[in-house]
């Protein structure tokens, strides 16, 4: 029989915690999973009194966080506040067994399973547990909001969502679904419900810059992170030239979110609206990371009481992140691109087709490389933007006189000249006559200095065009009306540019990237967070077009990885090659390597 309504309603905040944080652990966790937590929790708990609980250092070093990234007390406020879940309005909360149990299951994403609706709230209870709520920030806050406004009255260029606005929980109770849905899951009444079970509201709250640049970070090295893989195995990556490039990384993402030189923070009115465009996946790489607290390695369920030792198999090593290298992408930049393109689409599966660097800045060369993938290509163009105060000459104004005269401003302050555009093409390339190609499943985006994403609309079908010479104006163009043909070309001499849009002269020398605000977009929508019209002229650099395998390519490239690592481990142990130590033994005892029969000394 069940418990009666009067019953729920007399829980203490102890009880409910208990018995959520029971049905977490029994329906989020598999029993073996269960286990392994409670061994890592009995291991690395402190003691007081009679409370066990973690402590920050304790988090950091199971979890192999950096210490030169300084992000343990971020993670650690995170931690601190989602484990007061459901009661958010109590945290920080010590970080007991069930208060690890809701931080596991809440971080790995785990609740999903019995949660259905706090998918779409968990984005605010992660700004929450970021945020602070000191008075002298909202002052800060209040007083930014006030010269924004202004700002925006004169139209001056700058992020639309640094912008003031209305919060949109001004209107209405801060009602966290997730905390609902989780008292709904234990059968409470609306009575129970009704009462102090929310956290502060968003109103008013900042996440600091700088801590987010350091959690950015730390989602930037744990993006591939596999399950059970030790985070200690990409130390590499935070050291020397490594490290600076995953501090620019983390740069160019934080600057999506606001211009550190006027705000102090992030409110959730800009969080809300940049990450699921921008970064949809950008917190998936805590699923694994936290799911290490689900695998104990002081329990080894290989062994049995009076059972002989197995001897332990090498396991064949996983293939590198990135295949190839190129100059363009490396590691971050590859996490960087696994916030918004799902991550097995990239990580050991991106092959390099064409590098401008090493094939040569040509169309041609670009055709013999690319044309014949028949899988999913990422296009990576790098380059300096244009100075605008010489006189230009050569095929630099050649350039300039193909396109309209330039009537936006630059999309990131003049320190910041080093630009990188890209575009996510699902489609085979091919020659363009009459029809771009592509569809709405593509995405244009930018890395740097400011990463945007600029999904497909619905407003025309203007995707990809290649046109070689000698049609007018050849190149490569995104999100442009395809060149026309024949006479009527003949009397158009500039190159038409899409309102959001990017173009490489077929001299693979030049590049500009438009993006009309005004306009509301044409066959990509405009960004969420610069709302404003601006223009990118640039030198090219380099220009890279990497392969997204297949399954089937991915199959081949994994089989002949493990090919290789086998030959490698057949090699390591010189063709004795059995595996079993008593037969390995015995066949150096008969040459005489080993063992109490040796010889020794000189034959003579």
């Amino acid at each position: 029989m069940g418990q009666s309504h009067s019953e729920l309603e007399h829980r203490s905040k102890e009880e409910v915690t208990a018995k959520l944080a029971e049905k977490f652990a029994r329906k989020c966790f598999e029993p073996l999973e269960l286990h392994h937590f409670k061994d890592n929790f009995k291991s690395l708990a402190d003691h007081q009194q009679d409370v066990r609980y973690l402590k920050e250092d304790t988090i950091a070093r199971f979890l192999e966080l950096p210490d030169i990234l300084g992000v343990s007390p971020v993670v650690f406020q995170m931690a601190s506040y989602i484990g007061a879940f459901p009661f958010l309005h109590d945290a920080p909360a010590v970080l007991g067994f069930e208060q690890m149990i809701m931080v596991v299951t809440i971080l790995s994403e785990r609740y999903t399973k019995i949660l259905s609706k706090g998918a779409a709230t968990r984005r605010k209870l992660l700004f929450k547990s970021l945020a602070v709520y000191d008075r002298k920030v909202s002052e800060i806050e209040k007083q930014y909001q006030t010269s924004s406004t202004s700002e925006t009255r004169s139209h001056a260029p700058g992020f639309a969502v640094d912008e003031a606005g209305d919060d949109p929980e001004d209107e209405a109770v801060d009602d966290d679904e997730l905390v609902l849905a989780a008292l709904d899951s234990l059968d409470l009444n609306d009575a129970f419900k009704a009462g102090d079970l929310h956290a502060a509201t968003t109103h008013g709250a900042l996440i600091p810059a700088d801590n987010f640049r350091r959690l950015v970070m730390l989602l930037l090295l744990v993006a591939p992170l596999e399950v059970q893989e030790s985070l200690s195995k990409f130390a590499p990556r935070v050291t020397g030239e490594e490290l600076e490039s995953l501090r620019t990384t983390a740069e160019n993402i934080l600057s999506a979110f606001l211009n550190v030189e006027r705000s102090p923070g992030i409110t959730f009115t800009q969080f809300n609206e940049v990450i699921p465009v921008n970064f949809p996946y950008l917190f998936n790489g805590f699923n694994a990371l936290f799911e290490h607290f689900l695998f104990s390695k002081s329990l080894d369920l290989n062994k049995r009481k009076g059972s002989v030792p197995k001897v332990e198999e090498h396991a064949i090593p996983l293939p590198p992140l990135l295949l190839n290298k190129g100059r363009t992408l490396n590691l971050n930049v590859l996490s960087q691109l696994s916030f918004f393109v799902p991550g097995n689409e990239l990580f050991r599966r991106l092959r390099l087709l064409y590098s401008g660097a090493e094939a040569g800045f040509s169309m041609g060369s670009f055709e013999a490389k690319v044309f014949n993938w028949r899988a999913p290509t990422i296009l990576l163009v790098t380059g300096t933007r244009l100075e605008e105060s010489t006189r230009p000459s050569g095929s630099e104004a050649h350039f300039l006189d193909s396109i309209p005269p330039k009537r936006f401003p630059n999309g990131s302050p003049p320190n910041k000249d080093r630009v990188t555009f890209g575009a996510l093409v699902r489609q085979p390339w091919r020659s363009t006559n009459k029809e771009c190609f592509g569809g709405n499943d593509m995405v244009l985006f930018q890395l740097g200095p400011t990463h945007d994403v600029f999904a497909a609309s619905v407003i025309n079908k203007d995707f990809v065009a290649f046109t070689k010479p000698p049609n007018t104006n050849p190149g490569i163009t995104i999100g442009c009306p395809i060149p026309k043909m024949g006479q009527a070309a003949r009397h158009e001499s500039l190159r038409a540019l899409g309102p959001v849009s990017l173009v490489i002269d077929s001299s693979f020398e030049f590049g500009v990237f438009t993006h009309d605000y005004t306009s509301r977009g044409g066959a990509f929508s405009t960004s969420t967070s610069r709302k404003f019209d601006f223009q990118e002229r640039f030198q090219i650099d380099d220009i890279e077009v990497w392969g997204c395998g297949g399954d089937a390519e991915a199959k081949s490239q994994r089989e002949r990885w493990e090919w290789e690592a086998r030959e490698a481990e057949a090699r390591r142990r010189i063709n004795l090659g059995t595996g079993d130590i008593a037969a390995d033994r015995a066949l150096l005892e008969m040459a005489g390597l080993i063992g109490t029969n040796r010889s020794g000394g000189s034959m003579a």
